[in-house]
């Protein structure tokens, strides 16, 4: 009946309320809360997180948000964001283009941004920080991303009213030993702590903390931190004995630190080191001692060889995740001793190894039949046959990524193709010996590819595309620089795809307004395009493809000849959920500026 309430009338506040907790798109939250005043209300009660960026007054709008969501837990501040506020949150007014927008809030604090001060209202201050600690009573997590004028005295303010805090993230923040000291005092709880470019710490500050909250202390990151040294390890080694997680980049810690965690520290389960002078002595008593090990990423190691990938083999039998990045000395022979000895392996990359090859590859595939996704950037030393080991023994395979590896040929790619038929994500780059046959034998075998990615792949064409869009559903597809496909291959996909999401065809030069027109028709759910470098395409192309795709959000079409005004006029106002536009300035008319800025994006700028 037509005015019935089917809803409010026969639904409690609590079965609303738990409605709202399952809806995790904020877009449709925001939507609920439009219906009517009582969903506004139970919406913001529902609320747990929110994030602010950088803003004209980010105290007031800490205030602001604090009286109207009252169940927040988890407050994200990073002031990278470019985020403006609203001119004003009370009754409309009419504002002159010819000043700044200078708003009110209710409670009479400006939001100016002009002035003297106009710098320091840009950014959180102590005050700020103390008021989100009054008013986020249930606060547990807090993020403070670059936000400059944090001080310790604000930070000490602020743990003294939330000590029920769990999670500290103050990346960036130029706090002292004195504030951390502060939060080791008073937020017992704390479990997870993140000190990336925290540049104003020393030991004396970290080994404060551990003192007072090192038993419930389980994750902690550390980089850039010169004044952090050995000591602060010791610290960690000795009091942290439930510490599960270590990030740690550091030019200045030694073996000294990282053997303290490593006996201290049982439990750990992630450990992430970008430290040039840690040597073998210290990976292998984490080989010895964390046997607990689940995840191990080493980056830029210039002393260690594979006597310590032995001694992880070894001892580490839980280890399902390894990373490898630019660690010069090592070769099969430590890659070998961790594909035997780690058999729950699922996760495997391997980046600018360059004494890692062929044989290393072989081992994989005969020992981790758990693999689920592998890695293989720039590595030169791999031979063409290198994948058929893996397509033989990883029948779980999900996801393959190949950056520059010269050696991989179109053999491989079939060796994947037929023994890994459950992948469902595909990156090629710049892999210019595999061509049509490997991407054929994709689309044949792997019907549940939904990623596929070929860039810069110069010998795969259109019957490639054509067997994929035969064969597979995609929903990602990204064939950049791959010149020999046109309208052919893309018409293909449009008829076969229609769940395609994200489309990348930019520097395809045969490309033109035919393939457009098939993805307007069969691609209903595309929402970010990239058609630059695309010679062929027209504004008539443009004209069907935002009239057809009615989700498109992105477009991104620089230099595109046959593109004019007209085309990105049509573009900006037939796509009304359209929220970037990169294109040459010159193409923007005064009209297109004035009715769509927001969300123009410039290729080139004037000087």
């Amino acid at each position: 009946m037509r005015g019935f309430d089917r809803i409010n009338a026969v639904l409690p506040d609590e079965l609303v309320l738990e409605i709202f907790r399952h809806v995790e798109s904020k877009p449709s939250r925001d939507a609920c809360s439009l219906v009517c005043k009582r969903w506004l209300g139970l919406e913001r009660l529902s609320r747990d997180t929110i994030r602010i960026g950088a803003s004209a007054t980010p105290d007031s709008l800490v205030k602001l948000l604090s009286s109207r969501f009252p169940n927040i837990r988890y407050v994200f501040i990073d002031e990278r964001l470019s985020i403006s506020l609203p001119v004003q949150y009370g009754k409309r007014r009419r504002i002159s283009r010819a000043v700044p927008s200078i708003g009110r809030f209710r409670d009479g604090s400006d939001q100016s941004v002009g002035g003297d001060d106009g710098i320091a209202t840009s950014c959180l201050s102590d005050s700020g920080l103390g008021a989100v600690g009054d008013s986020f009573i249930k606060l547990e997590k807090l993020s403070l991303i670059w936000c400059s004028s944090v001080t310790d005295l604000g930070l000490r303010s602020f743990a003294e009213k939330c000590k029920s805090l769990k999670s500290l993230d103050l990346q960036g923040c130029y706090i002292g030993d004195e504030g951390l000291a502060a939060v080791g005092e008073c937020c017992n709880f704390l479990e997870d702590l993140n000190l990336r470019f925290c540049e104003g710490l020393t030991d004396t500050g970290l080994v404060r903390l551990v003192l007072g909250c090192g038993k419930t202390l389980r994750s902690l990151g550390v980089a850039a931190c010169v004044k952090i040294t050995d000591v602060s390890l010791e610290a960690v080694g000795s009091y942290c004995r439930s510490l599960e997680s270590l990030s740690l980049d550091s030019e200045i810690i030694q073996n000294k630190g990282l053997l303290a965690v490593a006996k201290g520290c049982s439990l750990l389960k992630v450990l992430k080191l970008q430290c040039i002078n840690i040597t073998d002595e210290a990976l292998q008593a984490v080989g010895v001692f964390c046997l607990s090990l689940e995840l191990l990423a080493l980056y830029s190691f210039q002393k260690f060889t594979d006597r310590s990938l032995s001694a992880i083999g070894k001892g580490c039998k839980k280890l399902k995740n390894l990373t490898l990045s630019d660690c010069y000395f090592l070769s099969n022979k430590g890659l070998d001793s961790v594909a035997a000895g780690c058999p729950e392996l699922m996760h495997i990359e391997v980046n600018g190894c360059h004494n890692i090859g062929t044989d290393g590859l072989k081992s994989i595939g005969k020992f981790c039949v758990r693999l689920s996704e592998l890695a293989l950037l720039y590595c030169q030393r791999i031979e063409s046959d290198a994948l058929s080991e893996i397509g033989k023994g990883c029948k779980f395979l999900q996801a393959l990524h190949l950056v520059d590896c010269s050696g991989i040929g179109d053999d491989s790619i079939c060796s994947i193709a037929k023994g890994c038929k459950n992948l469902k994500k595909l990156h090629i780059r710049r892999c210019y010996e595999v061509g049509n046959k490997g991407v054929i034998a994709v689309g044949q075998h792997c019907k549940s590819l939904t990623d596929l990615s070929l860039r810069f792949c110069d010998r795969i064409g259109d019957d490639a595309l054509i067997s994929i869009g035969q064969g597979c559903s995609l929903q990602h597809l990204n064939v950049s620089g791959c010149h020999q496909i046109g309208d052919a291959g893309i018409i293909a996909i449009a008829r076969g795809c229609p769940q395609l999401s994200y489309l990348d065809v930019s520097v395809l030069q045969n490309l033109g307004d035919n393939a457009m027109v098939e993805l307007g028709e069969g691609c209903p759910l595309l929402k970010d395009i990239v058609i630059s470098h695309c010679r062929q395409i027209t504004d008539i192309g443009v004209r069907y493809l935002a009239r057809k795709c009615t989700l498109l959000e992105s477009c991104h079409m620089v230099y595109c000849p046959g593109i004019t005004e007209a085309g990105v006029a049509t573009m900006v106002t037939t796509c009304s959920r359209i929220k970037k536009v990169l294109v040459e300035k010159w193409k923007v008319s005064a009209r297109t500026k004035r009715r769509a800025g927001s969300i123009i994006n410039y290729l080139c700028v004037d000087l």
